[in-house]
């Protein structure tokens, strides 16, 4: 998942409030640069230029909520004071003096995102969120200022039918296209009065994602189970003493605190022998936002689909689903659903094998249960057991987080001719102890590309999941390749002294945000504009890193147990290897069930909706199974109602995979398998560089030499192959 800088562009015309409210979203992200109005001395370090090494950082360890209100004020009035000048310019409208000018407009404002983002993200308080609520609305409101300036717009058209005479260079013509389709897309052609409610249905939009995404923030804050040491059968040592600090960092000394967050929660479900305790865990990290308390998201999600239905309606669609996947590579929800219910029979059909062999375990067993969803990682994790002889607490033995990292660190050489290197303590400014900092070079030339944070582990005011972003881009806009890229998790932090050992499906996870991270360091464009991506095709390359896990270069080498040293046994690689496909139904119905609620709910009708019930019937419409539920529940689905960058869009994480299981036989089939050099050149080339310069599907097939196909995906998943 990304989370990246805001900038230029699509700060003005992508609805830039609401779309930073998201916390997990891509947006185009815009290196240093320095304007004629920037101001050259400020009290407020959150608009200041970045100073020290490496082309500048954040001065992390300076900021405060205090700063965040007014460097948002003046930033937005330096910016809107560029746009003004952009607009009323006398000279006739041309590339250079409208869209360049643009691309370098709103540098100090950047930077204030850039603090607003980590304050939001990963070190949220009671304070910043007051501030948070309070700046929504008048960040909607600024971005209206731009986006409904009517003589910029004028500019911004005149400059795109010139383009359609007169073509211009490939990558100036693709900023010129993607700046004018943005502004159509977001109300600048529409008439005064509807751009009037337009602008107030997107403060109000603003007002509502800062509610939803508080409200499940402080859920997982405010709810935690708290075991006493006569309730911890099943669990490992490890596991153990990471619960234990929980508990002491929330002054519980001599208990053990699972928190509400998937982390932590997880390995409880999977390995804990306490049933009535794994149903209290599994209904408190479920029931986030539907509690039916002040902290409720249920009527902030009925308000937000009414406003987004009314919204496009204004553009006329007759549904938000068909505004947003216009620029997708879905192109209409119709190409979106065919795909999704290509693989849902299969995916459910699935889930009732996996019952009938968990219940089949849980009989012999004389437990006497039916399996219901807390039941279904425990059960499913002795079914591994019983089925390939495979131990998913024995597999963590030889997950060590340091090592994965190292792991990451040698595919980054190997393909991309990466070198990453420690930096000392102190020499970067941080915004948490825990963080720590790499410099990014070319192994060959010695280059330096940029810096690597690293912000692993949970912590009180962090926002669940894991995810990448960006403070700072490359392009060679203005200056050289500097990127600032981070990765951020949620893992639960160990005892003093003891290793992080985590799940296969948290290693792939950890592997798939430092995609994200290569992505951002391989830029090759030229304008910032083009740091963007297509939601349904920008998971695709952190979804093939992902692949490099289970590669015998990994395996072998940084794969070795957490005590002994001693290299995981080939014995178990192979019962790896061997259950690949193993719980691929309740994986993949997880989240498929997430991404057709998404696509359904906004596809119906809002009027008097009913958020719970609408989940309820249109899941028993889709037959899902009652043995587990969505992956993302909708009160708590902040990729979609905490901001915009995934709404209707969740399904791209499956159009994505279709491409990744795709490319991954690309490299099975050459003959230096994936590390193939001749595969890994025009990888980087195609796929990674040129970021949002090439239209995606023609990026894919330079690639590739074809569209993808679907049939790669169902053999990787174990499911059957639909016949051409």
């Amino acid at each position: 998942m990304i989370n990246s800088q805001l900038s230029t562009t699509f700060k003005t015309v992508a609805l830039s409030a609401i779309v930073l409210l998201a916390s997990c979203n891509q947006k185009k992200e815009t290196v240093e640069t320095t304007t004629a109005s920037e101001p050259k001395e400020t009290a407020n370090v959150l608009l200041t230029k970045w100073t020290g090494p490496y082309g500048g950082t954040p001065a992390f360890d300076k900021m405060n909520v205090a700063d965040i209100k007014p460097a948002l004020e003046k930033g937005m009035e330096l910016n809107l004071k560029e746009i003004d000048e952009i607009a009323n310019n006398s000279e006739a409208p041309t590339f250079e003096n409208t869209i360049v000018a643009m691309e370098r407009s709103g540098a100090e404002l950047d930077r204030v995102f850039t603090y607003y983002g980590i304050l939001s993200s990963n070190m949220s308080s009671p304070e910043f969120r007051d501030v948070q609520k309070e700046m929504a609305p008048k960040l909607s409101e600024f971005s209206s200022k731009i986006s409904q300036n009517e003589k910029l717009f004028k500019r911004i058209k005149t400059v795109y039918d010139n383009a359609q005479k007169t073509p211009l260079e490939a990558d100036q013509q693709r900023v010129v296209d993607l700046t004018y389709k943005s502004f159509a897309m977001n109300g600048a052609e529409l008439d005064e009065e509807k751009k009037k409610r337009y602008a107030a249905i997107n403060k109000e939009l603003s007002e509502l994602y800062t509610n939803f995404s508080n409200n499940v923030l402080e859920d997982e804050e405010g709810y935690v189970t708290y075991l006493t040491k006569d309730q911890l059968s099943g669990l490992s040592e490890p596991l153990i003493k990471a619960y234990a600090k929980a508990a002491t960092d929330r002054e519980q000394d001599g208990k053990y605190a699972v928190t509400n967050t998937r982390s932590s929660m997880d390995p409880f479900l999977t390995y804990s022998d306490e049933r009535a305790i794994r149903e209290k865990v599994w209904r408190t990290y479920y029931s986030r936002g539907d509690n039916g308390d002040t902290k409720d998201n249920n009527e902030n999600i009925a308000k937000i689909l009414k406003l987004r239905k009314e919204r496009v309606g204004l553009l006329g669609h007759d549904n938000y689903a068909d505004w947003r996947l216009q620029n997708r590579m879905a192109k209409n929800p119709d190409n979106a659903m065919k795909l999704m219910n290509a693989v849902w029979p299969a995916a459910i059909a699935r889930v009732k094998e996996e019952v009938v062999d968990m219940q089949a375990v849980a009989d012999a067993n004389g437990d006497k249960i039916t399996i219901e969803p807390w039941d279904y990682r425990y059960y499913a994790e002795k079914v591994r057991k019983k089925k390939y002889d495979l131990d998913s607490d024995e597999v963590k033995q030889y997950l060590q987080l340091d090592k994965l990292r190292e792991a990451m660190f040698f595919v980054a050489g190997e393909l991309f001719n990466f070198k990453f290197t420690p930096i000392e303590d102190g020499k970067v400014p941080v915004f948490h102890e825990d963080v720590k900092v790499w410099e990014v070079n070319d192994k060959t030339s010695g280059e330096h590309i940029g810096l690597w944070y690293l912000d692993p582990f949970a912590r009180p005011g962090k926002r669940s999941g894991a995810w990448a972003t960006t403070y700072r881009s490359h392009t060679t806009f203005d200056g050289k390749k500097n990127v600032l890229g981070s990765n951020n998790s949620n893992f639960v932090k160990p005892a003093p002294g003891e290793a992080v050992l985590v799940s296969w499906d948290d290693a792939t996870t950890f592997f798939h945000e430092f995609g994200h991270a290569l992505h951002f360091f391989s830029s090759e464009v030229k304008y910032p504009t083009l740091n963007g991506g297509v939601r349904d095709y920008t998971e695709f390359q952190s979804q093939l890193l992902e692949r490099w896990l289970s590669t015998d270069k990994v395996i072998d080498n940084y794969l070795v147990h957490y005590k002994t040293g001693e290299a995981i046994p080939k014995t178990l690689v192979d019962k790896i290897k061997k259950a690949a496909t193993f719980n691929q139904g309740f994986a993949t119905t997880e989240y498929l069930a997430s991404a057709l609620m998404d696509m359904k709910f906004h596809l119906a009708d809002p009027t008097n909706i009913d958020v719970d019930k609408f989940e309820k019937e249109t899941l028993t419409e889709l037959h899902m199974p009652k043995e587990l539920v969505m992956r993302h529940r909708t009160p708590h689905f902040g990729h979609v109602f905490s901001g915009e960058g995934y709404a209707t869009a969740y399904y791209g994480y499956m159009w994505a995979d279709v491409l990744t299981s795709d490319a991954a036989e690309a490299f099975a089939e050459a003959p230096g398998g994936f590390y193939d050099k001749e595969v890994a050149a025009k990888l980087v080339k195609y796929l990674f560089a040129p970021r949002n310069a090439m239209d995606p599907a023609e990026a894919y097939r330079k690639f590739r030499g074809r569209d993808a196909k679907i049939e790669a995906l169902m053999k990787d998943r174990g499911f059957p192959v639909p016949k051409s």
